[in-house]
């Protein structure tokens, strides 16, 4: 059974998406506000989060913020601000959909069942083998049809980062703030597109056309979930 926690203060609104995605396989967990919301996170282990942005106690953005510090549990946002600037800011701050109100709840359980797929439990350990990849990074071996790749230790975490999120749109930001964790107070973003490249050139086939680890314009990359 999966376990969803839905932060909704409309009441209405509320037990309408409790009743619309009742399933025998899913766990439902109705919260109001951000303080009851932090508590059942802390007291629970979710796969997904569905979240409203406005909430009155505060803005549904800075709990996104602190679960990102720590988890990377599939949030959904839900919202009334429909501007491209406010899909972006919650997209940045690490959600991973964003739908706004009003909304189908036919859409949302489409929406939701998806990313329950994408993140139907831990990824299983051992190598991951994708395509023409072959990726054990507890050895730190890697190979491309069979040759081994020599990868640098920031290019494996990287690469690890996107893999185990394969599928998913992960920012610029998140990434620079996973990846380079030495302490440093600040990171140029363009170490990030550096260490992209060359990932792309020791990886793909064509890296001008990147068939896997893929550019999102303005938001971050992606490592791609089809072989």
């Amino acid at each position: 059974m999966k376990s969803v926690l839905i932060v909704e203060d409309d009441r209405a609104l509320g037990d309408g998406l409790c009743l619309a995605l009742k399933s025998p396989e899913l766990d439902l967990t109705l919260c109001r506000t951000l303080s009851a919301a932090r508590a059942a996170l802390a007291a629970g282990d979710f796969g997904l989060v569905i979240l409203d942005v406005n909430l009155p106690d505060g803005n549904g953005l800075d709990l996104l913020r602190e679960i990102r510090r720590t988890s990377g549990v599939s949030v959904i946002l839900l919202t009334a601000n429909d501007l491209e600037t406010d899909i972006v800011a919650g997209l940045e701050c690490g959600a991973d959909d964003y739908v706004t109100k009003p909304f189908s709840l036919a859409v949302l359980r489409a929406r939701v069942n998806a990313q329950l797929r994408r993140t139907g439990g831990p990824r299983p350990a051992g190598p991951v083998e994708q395509g023409p990849f072959v990726f054990d990074f507890e050895n730190m071996e890697f190979r491309r049809e069979g040759q081994p790749v020599e990868l640098s230790k920031t290019e494996q975490k990287l690469l690890r980062l996107l893999v185990e999120n394969r599928g998913r749109t992960l920012t610029r930001a998140r990434l620079v703030d996973r990846v380079w964790t030495d302490g440093a107070e600040y990171v140029d973003e363009n170490a990030l597109s550096v260490t992209v490249r060359r990932l792309r050139g020791k990886l793909e086939e064509d890296p001008a056309h990147p068939r896997y680890l893929k550019t999102v314009y303005g938001i971050g990359y992606t490592w791609t979930a089809a072989p």
